[in-house]
């Protein structure tokens, strides 16, 4: 409704829906978007510098007409800009004024001074039409009569506007629901899912394990009980193999919904065959070696790995510039069969929280994925690791609910990091602590790792856990 108050945005509205219908439809050849990028690159340069107040310093000697294509030569004098600018800046990095802003956000600290993420409606048009459009072809699979419940972490989070305008584009009832506030709570949450009934939800890997984990407390199976069709699940690591137990507790698709920051926001969304697709109408993407800031070259099959960055192409409060995110990624480039015609992301965790274990680098996805893809029938769980004898050893603590002992699945995990890593896994079976359960949106290193191996005298395991959410 905004947009008959705000007339000039209608326009720019009609032409993102169109722009996205027609990317979907396979109207975009690679010169068209390849012609896109490099003028809204070029523009994007150009406005930062003419008003942002870092930018203006950080690009000075950046001339936009000048930039002849995207390639890594044409670029490679464009300096990144770190999470450090973003934290020592702060409001100079904008490109406009906090009052030009709808809305204010900011990130949640844990890894620093938390900085503005104000948003004005070019950028929420620019990325809810993103999700817009890959999310059609998510929720058109699941009939008419839908209500989606939206779970976020804190008021100051773009969860709740975000996919409650998503939803409400697409014309799905929505239902804003916060269990983990003390008005609202786990019983009443779930209460309101089985009342209504909520048929899908965005919310964390870690808050679907815990209503579940609620709802078996109340004596109620989560799979027959409600009705939920779809899950949506974002800001944590998840792999294939906990999107699938997840799913299978709920009995429902679960998706790894969204890929995206506050500083950033919108880097990758989900189409129906599950996949993280890029949004390369509204973002160029690079994937650099994180050691020496080259660009990260293909194996055989395509395939790079590194540290993302990104630069925004629409001209929002806050556009960046050549971001380094510091997020490990494995980008594959676009399927034939593919939903969305994007390269694909596979969001593997911080770049400083991979593992080396017994000489052998891993990421955190890669981890679970090796733990977990055999192993079914578990409400939760959590990896410890160890060293003994001079060897790296892991532990994994399962919540299970059918799973026991002699399930054969166990026996295939510890056989996969045998061969994989050179260390030995056990299994045991109890309740994970809290840590595991805070529902909080903000890390891609689960707080299901815990790493005791720099544990010295008296420190504890909790101290260790905190130290994990800190740093995620």
């Amino acid at each position: 409704m905004y947009t008959v108050f705000h007339p000039e945005l209608a326009g720019l509205t009609t032409r993102l829906a169109g722009d996205f219908a027609g990317y979907l439809a396979g109207d975009w050849n690679a010169d068209r978007l390849r012609a896109h990028q490099l003028a809204a690159f070029r523009d994007t340069i150009a406005y930062t510098r003419e008003r942002s107040p870092f930018y203006r310093r950080h690009l000075s000697d950046v001339d936009p007409a000048a930039i002849a294509g995207l390639d890594a030569g044409s670029i490679a004098h464009i300096p990144f800009t770190t999470k450090e600018d973003l934290r020592r800046e702060q409001f100079d990095v904008l490109s406009g004024k906090v009052s030009d802003a709808w809305i204010f956000y900011e990130t949640t600290g844990t890894t620093g001074a938390a900085t503005p993420c104000p948003r004005d409606n070019v950028d929420t048009l620019h990325n809810n039409a993103v999700l817009t459009a890959y999310y059609e072809t998510v929720f058109r699979q699941f009939g008419d009569d839908q209500v989606i419940g939206v779970s976020g972490p804190s008021e100051l989070h773009a969860t709740g506007d975000t996919f409650g305008d998503v939803c409400r584009n697409l014309g799905l009832a929505v239902a804003k629901m916060w269990p983990h506030s003390p008005v609202i709570g786990f019983p009443r949450a779930l209460e309101v899912m089985r009342l209504l009934p909520i048929t899908g939800l965005f919310c964390t890997p870690g808050m679907a394990l815990s209503l579940a984990k609620a709802a078996l407390r109340e004596g109620l199976d989560p799979a027959e009980d409600f009705e939920l069709r779809t899950l949506m699940m974002t800001g944590e690591l998840v792999s294939p193999s906990l999107l699938r137990v997840i799913g299978d507790l709920w009995g429902a698709k679960a998706y790894n919904c969204l890929y995206a920051s506050q500083e950033a926001s919108i880097l990758a969304a989900a189409g129906a065959d599950g996949v993280l697709y890029q949004a390369p109408l509204i973002n160029y993407y690079e994937v650099v070696d994180p050691e020496t800031l080259a660009p990260a070259q293909p194996d055989a099959d395509g395939i790079r790995r590194g540290e993302l960055v990104v630069t925004n192409l629409y001209q929002g409060v806050k556009p960046l510039v050549r971001y380094r995110t510091g997020d490990l990624v494995r980008e594959r480039p676009p399927a034939q069969d593919a939903t969305v015609p994007a390269p694909r992301l596979e969001i593997l965790g911080r770049v400083r929280d991979q593992l080396d274990l017994n000489g052998h680098l891993i990421s955190g996805y890669d981890l679970e994925e090796l733990l977990l893809q055999h192993v079914h029938g578990f409400v939760d769980y959590q990896i410890t690791i160890d060293r003994e004898d001079g060897r790296d050893r892991l532990h994994v603590l399962f919540q299970p609910r059918t799973l026991t002992a002699e399930d054969p699945g166990l026996a295939a995990a510890a056989l996969a990091c045998s061969e994989r890593l050179g260390a030995r896994l056990t299994v045991s079976f109890g309740e994970p602590g809290n840590v595991t359960a805070t529902g909080a949106m903000v890390s891609w290193k689960a707080a299901r790792v815990v790493d005791r191996r720099n544990l010295v005298g008296a420190e504890s395991v909790a101290a260790q856990e905190i130290a994990s959410r800190r740093t995620a």
